[in-house]
């Protein structure tokens, strides 16, 4: 039968928060903390901070180019062949 949707929201909603809290903890309070700090260990280098929210951006962006791109390409050719269908 599957997962009913309230169950499925509930657990992207978890998944959510739990990569906001992370994210926010390593870009805000991680600078905060000593460099020797054994809490440095658990995140990635701090570049990654912002390279990471950039190629999502960049992929997401040109994913949604890429359906649109294809969904007009498919709507044109469907526009021409009823145009053949109507002449012929």
């Amino acid at each position: 039968m599957g997962v009913s949707d309230k169950s499925l929201g509930g657990a992207m909603l978890l998944a959510a928060s739990v990569v906001f809290i992370y994210y926010t903890t390593w870009a805000m309070l991680l600078p905060f903390f000593d460099s020797s700090s054994p809490i440095h260990d658990w995140f990635p280098s701090r570049e990654w901070v912002v390279r990471l929210p950039a190629f999502l951006l960049v992929v997401g962006l040109s994913s949604i180019g890429a359906l649109l791109g294809s969904t007009m390409v498919q709507e044109n050719r469907r526009r021409v062949q009823q145009a053949r269908l109507r002449t012929a």
